[in-house]
């Protein structure tokens, strides 16, 4: 046994060493006016094709509204930016509009999320401007360790899967899937960590990613609802 596990080891290192090693580092800020409605700012930076260089980032936020108890409608604007040989290559302009729906199950809280993405890309060396549709689900889950609810002081786990559809062949574009885990020290502040596998979808060939992830997540609450505090994943 102690031979097929170094087998199995080995062969897993082997296949990490022909994708790419990544980096993803997340802060986000949110604004919860009243038990209704809340304000969300992203910042995002990304090392794709090699952990120590940053190549990719994101500023990103909106404005949700809870319509009725665990539903959750979000429109979103964006800007995201790609580097090529410390050269930006690509710019893309991001519209969306998301559905969330929250389910709990004793301590354990599920989110379904459903996104639509309009996207205007600009490619600065060649000057070429096009569009896209993208569609999005997203299935996650949130676990608090030593309390029953995320609040100050608790320990969590954390989890989702996602797939990436579009309008164009090969139709799934990509898929993610994360596990982690963080600490919610206060009604204020909260950090997670963790490992998200990413794969690309193309006519030419897949591309995979190991992400290691980190974020730094701030929530400011003046509403007088009661404190379950949503956790934000990769996004």
């Amino acid at each position: 046994m102690k031979k097929f596990g170094f087998v199995f080891l080995f062969l897993g290192v082997f296949a990490l060493a022909q994708d790419h090693l990544s980096g993803f580092n997340m802060m986000s800020f949110t604004y919860k006016m009243d038990p209704k409605w809340m304000a969300y700012v992203e910042l995002q930076t990304r090392a794709r094709r090699d952990y120590t260089v940053i190549d990719y980032y994101e500023t990103k936020g909106g404005i949700g509204y809870n319509y009725i108890k665990n539903h959750q409608i979000f429109v979103g604007i964006g800007r995201y930016g790609t580097y090529e040989k410390m050269k930006i290559s690509q710019e893309e302009f991001r519209m969306w509009l998301q559905y969330t729906f929250t389910q709990k199950w004793g301590r354990v809280k599920f989110d379904h999320r459903g996104r639509a993405e309009h996207r205007f890309f600009y490619a600065s060396q060649t000057g070429e401007h096009t569009e896209a549709n993208r569609f999005r689900y997203r299935l996650s889950t949130t676990i608090p360790i030593n309390n029953d609810k995320v609040q100050e002081k608790t320990f969590f786990v954390n989890a989702f899967e996602e797939l990436f559809f579009g309008s164009k062949v090969p139709n799934l574009k990509r898929n993610r899937s994360f596990a982690g885990f963080g600490y919610q020290f206060n009604n204020t502040v909260s950090a997670t960590t963790g490992y998200m596998f990413q794969r690309e979808f193309s006519a030419k060939g897949n591309d995979n990613f190991h992400f290691l992830y980190f974020s730094l997540n701030f929530t400011l609450d003046s509403s007088d609802d009661e404190k379950d505090f949503v956790i934000p994943m990769v996004d």
